[in-house]
């Protein structure tokens, strides 16, 4: 056959090719073997997780990530008291061998607090990121698969959302929650209720903000994802076998846009630390005497001349978990996105 092809096209003793008999023989089991250790398969988490590693940014980042979480949540059991623990006759102690980032006013460990304030907002940021996951690509998916109408009415339901300021709902929240909150902590005695009650009423209002403002962006990226699969070929197929709707968004779309997912996913989560943060600052975040890295920056205000340690300490560590989460996503959505393999 392909003698015959040439013999239509060119002579091959004019191209310089020549053919044996044993050039047309079907390839040994052993050439197979051959030829696929030479191109090994890659799956697809494999291959990102290759192009994450070359990343030395996000690997870094990933690393000091990693120090933060193991710091706020094993180190208050290596360290003497809680965050309520007062030392007498030890305040405003500057750093120290004894105390590695001093003491407040009252007597209290710096590093036992900041350890503490960086697990609430660690928690904070992921648990509002999970709620954004949630909520933002089931109504993307769902906005983007059916079309016409209905999306239409979806797309207009989130531009309504968008304009609405969220750090004022916020504060509106919190004050209409506030008084139910307290009497249903002091009239309950589970212990789920004073974990509640330790949260405080500005926390729980920024769950629920974000559970109603911020998953639009999820949204709206999800959308376009869909859009685009649900024109291509495999999803017609699964229509013609008789794939349901919530099975082809389930097995079908869903798996698709699991790398845009994760990446919008970790990009929330700076955004919901820092939302807690600055409502912390303002005095309108967490209940004391819990604390948080906003609020020991705000109670390091009124002696930033005398101990300008405790203000110091909070604020960078808070930048520097900022920086980390944002350069770890630049580099988590360059090797989840296929469009940028080399």
């Amino acid at each position: 056959m392909m003698q015959k092809f040439f013999s239509l096209q060119h002579d091959p003793e004019d191209l310089g090719i020549t053919f044996a008999a044993d050039d047309f023989e079907p390839a040994s089991l052993q050439d197979r073997e051959d030829f696929y250790a030479k191109a090994p398969s890659v799956s697809y988490w494999k291959d990102a997780w290759r192009r994450l590693k070359s990343n030395k940014v996000a690997m870094v980042s990933l690393v000091f990530l990693i120090f933060v979480v193991i710091f706020a949540f094993l180190g208050p059991l290596f360290v003497k008291g809680d965050y309520t623990t007062q030392f007498r006759g030890d305040e405003n102690l500057f750093p120290c061998l004894q105390y590695p980032f001093g003491t407040d006013k009252l007597g209290r460990n710096i590093l036992t607090r900041v350890m503490y304030g960086t697990r609430v907002s660690l928690i904070v940021g992921i648990f509002a990121s999970l709620i954004v996951l949630v909520i933002g690509s089931i109504y993307g998916a769902v906005s983007g698969y059916l079309g016409g109408k209905v999306d239409s009415i979806m797309m207009r339901i989130l531009d309504l959302i968008y304009s609405v300021p969220d750090v004022l709902v916020v504060i509106l929240i919190s004050i209409a929650i506030n008084k139910p909150l307290k009497d249903w902590v002091n009239n309950s005695g589970s212990q789920f209720a004073k974990k509640i009650g330790v949260l405080g009423p500005a926390l729980i209002s920024i769950f629920i903000v974000f559970g109603l403002l911020y998953w639009v962006g999820m949204a709206r990226i999800i959308r376009g994802q869909v859009l685009m699969l649900k024109e291509q070929e495999f999803i017609t197929a699964v229509r013609a076998l008789g794939g349901s709707k919530k099975r082809i968004i389930k097995r079908h779309i869903f798996p698709n846009c699991i790398g845009q997912i994760i990446v919008m996913t970790a990009m929330q989560i700076p955004s919901a630390i820092f939302l807690e943060s600055f409502l912390s600052f303002l005095g309108i975040g967490v209940s004391a005497p819990m604390t948080s890295l906003g609020a020991m920056a705000a109670d390091a205000l009124g002696g930033i001349y005398s101990y300008a340690y405790r203000l110091v300490i909070p604020s960078i560590l808070l930048s520097l978990i900022f920086f980390s989460l944002n350069l770890f996503s630049d580099g988590l959505r360059d090797a989840l996105d296929p469009r940028l393999k080399k």
